[in-house]
């Protein structure tokens, strides 16, 4: 991907707090779940970003945010130009059309009671992109993009493979035309070999139609194929952000480290040293003070204990929070 090209999307110190209720009658708030706690990043036209982090670390919601499926509790997320959060309705479906996601589950995403045919038209005929014989028409086209046959459309969910159903998937994410698609966990819930191909598919589909994704996922192995750059979350924030290169061959964060020394080694021969993490993922409820990391961190001195280290460019568009670097 080019340097030059252009801000697709912005994020600004975006936030997703969940409230904690306690009480069947009279409820009232006991805490807070920061879930997204203050992420910043961009996103350039025809760049995949992977953000890649552990179970339960908010990746999967700040996509869910940036989408505006769920309303955010502070930041902004700015999509070509505009402030999504701030926008009315009409104004956001409008909007929506250019921003697409493909869901972890194929079966769960897809209706159980429309066929493949209905489900791909239907985003086509809500937006207005075209009528008649012409929505079958594009229907049988987006099957052929995504390897899939014409003679599909009349066929249901539990009629496919995991794979197929994924197919479908995108397909349908790709009937609007869209600028952005947030792919969240998308092979994650498939078998490797089947995990190629969608990844393969989707890589064709860029070159092919100009896409940008956010690719979410929590194995750095599946994310380094097909990223430009990296983030990497922890806890609600966002711990380094680099080029996938440049993140593979010198990680700055001690937590980046450790994921990395988790891919699996196609050579048996081959010697790595494994760092396993000391104790559990603290609650986003009661988050630590200071370094976030610093509870399950080797390195960790007086002042990550004190104070959260500062999210910022320690060499050229390599991104750090940590108070060792």
């Amino acid at each position: 991907m080019p340097d030059n090209q252009a801000v697709l999307l912005e994020v600004k110190d975006l936030k997703k707090h969940f409230p904690v209720n306690k009480g069947i009658i009279f409820t009232h708030q006991v805490g807070v779940v920061k879930a997204v706690d203050g992420i910043s990043f961009e996103v350039k036209q025809g760049e995949t970003l992977g953000l890649v982090g552990e179970s339960g670390c908010g990746k999967s919601t700040a996509g869910r945010v940036i989408l505006r499926l769920l309303e955010p509790s502070a930041g902004d997320v700015i999509f070509l130009g505009v402030s999504v959060p701030g926008l009315p309705v009409q104004e956001l479906r409008k909007i929506r059309r250019t921003m697409q996601m493909i869901f972890q589950d194929p079966y769960a995403s897809l209706n159980p009671r429309m066929s493949v045919g209905e489900m791909i038209a239907e985003p086509i005929k809500i937006h207005g992109l075209a009528k008649g014989p012409e929505v079958e028409k594009r229907v049988k086209e987006l099957l052929h993009v995504v390897g899939l046959s014409p003679q599909h459309m009349g066929r249901y969910p539990h009629e496919f493979s995991g794979g197929q159903r994924q197919r479908v998937g995108i397909a349908r994410a790709l009937a609007v035309e869209p600028k952005l698609i947030i792919c969240d966990e998308p092979v994650s819930a498939l078998d490797v070999s089947i995990q190629a191909q969608v990844i393969n598919l989707m890589e064709d589909l860029q070159a092919e139609f100009g896409l940008t994704y956010i690719f979410i996922a929590h194995d750095l192995s599946v994310v380094k194929h097909i990223s430009d750059r990296v983030a990497v979350m922890y806890l609600g924030k966002i711990v380094e952000l680099a080029r996938y290169d440049e993140l593979y061959k010198n990680p700055l964060h001690p937590y980046t480290r450790a994921l990395l020394s988790a891919i699996p080694v196609p050579d048996t021969r081959a010697r790595r040293e494994r760092i396993v993490l000391a104790g559990d993922v603290p609650s986003p409820l009661n988050p630590p003070p200071g370094c976030r990391f610093h509870t399950r961190c080797s390195y960790a001195k007086d002042i990550c204990c004190r104070e959260e280290p500062e999210f910022r460019a320690v060499q050229d568009g390599h991104w750090a929070a940590c108070h060792l670097n």
